[in-house]
């Protein structure tokens, strides 16, 4: 495997070449990964709907948590850019390899084609009768998903947008790390399971997870089985699901919150650690030298 060193001194070349695709293949690449990343949802919200009525209800997040990391899997393995893993691209930008006007270029193109992959499985699922499964409570559990979502405060929804793409963007610099696929699913499957499981933020995600409750919301048996399976029992009404409320109480600062941990705590950090603190002692190392060779004389 490729040490952190050499996995950041990679990256500067993976970064640099992201932000220097045609406008067309970078859009046509996040529809894929927003299209990867939404299938992953809907298969763990399936995966928790399958014993949300049952004595093992209180294991459908681990099942969930299990299921959503063949969703990067998919966006590494078969080549798609991702928005949140795009964070990275600030490491280039801080070694002035790439400018930081092309950094926002591609991830704006890049969060355009998530969203639109993202919508197209939420819909297609929704209205293909992917959760009707177990008497519909799939798709109880898709409303229940996107209702808990919205609900959150700005600082919650935030803080938790932070902490996935910290563990998001860790993730992904452990399968640069790694030399073959095996090594590569190996390294992102527990922090992706983590991030799932702890219920962190994840913008892309939201924009599949969302949209599919709201979807699925239209739909009056499925908001029946909602009502009977969640709603009674505590859980927020189907009423506070609004677009609205998607935009601005949770892809807003998930959104913020996923640049910060994704640029900050992973990119600057590694930059700094790998990168400019290796240049400084290279730059040091001549000037000392020579320092030592005045002394002498």
């Amino acid at each position: 495997m490729y040490t952190p060193k050499e996995v950041a001194q990679n990256y500067l070349a993976t970064g640099k070449a992201k932000t220097q695709y045609p406008a067309q293949k970078v859009l046509v690449l996040a529809i894929l990964a927003g299209m990867f990343i939404g299938l992953a949802g809907a298969g763990s919200n399936v995966a928790m709907a399958s014993v949300a009525e049952t004595s093992l209800q209180n294991f459908g997040k681990l099942l969930a948590a299990m299921v959503f990391p063949a969703g990067l899997a998919m966006v590494l393995i078969a080549g798609s850019e991702l928005f949140t893993g795009n964070c990275l691209i600030i490491i280039p930008v801080l070694q002035k390899e790439v400018k930081i006007s092309a950094m926002f270029r591609n991830w704006i193109f890049v969060y355009i084609g998530n969203f639109i992959g993202g919508i197209i499985i939420a819909l297609i699922t929704v209205y293909g009768g992917t959760y009707s499964v177990f008497h519909n409570e799939a798709a109880a559990t898709a409303i229940y998903t996107a209702v808990s979502k919205v609900n959150l405060t700005f600082g919650n929804a935030l803080l938790r947008g932070i902490l996935c793409n910290f563990v998001v963007c860790v993730a992904v610099w452990m399968t640069f790390a790694a030399k073959d696929i095996a090594g590569k699913v190996a390294a992102l499957f527990l922090p992706i399971m983590l991030f799932v499981l702890s219920g962190y933020e994840h913008s892309i995600a939201n924009m599949c997870f969302i949209p599919s409750g709201l979807f699925a919301a239209g739909n009056p048996a499925y908001l029946q089985a909602y009502n009977s399976i969640y709603a009674a029992h505590g859980a927020y009404s189907a009423d506070t699901l609004t677009w609205g409320a998607f935009f601005v109480k949770n892809l807003i600062p998930s959104t913020l919150g996923n640049i910060i941990g994704g640029s900050v705590c992973v990119g600057i950090a590694y930059w700094f650690a790998y990168i400019r603190v290796s240049d400084d002692k290279a730059h040091e190392g001549p000037a000392r030298q020579g320092a030592k060779k005045k002394k002498k004389r």
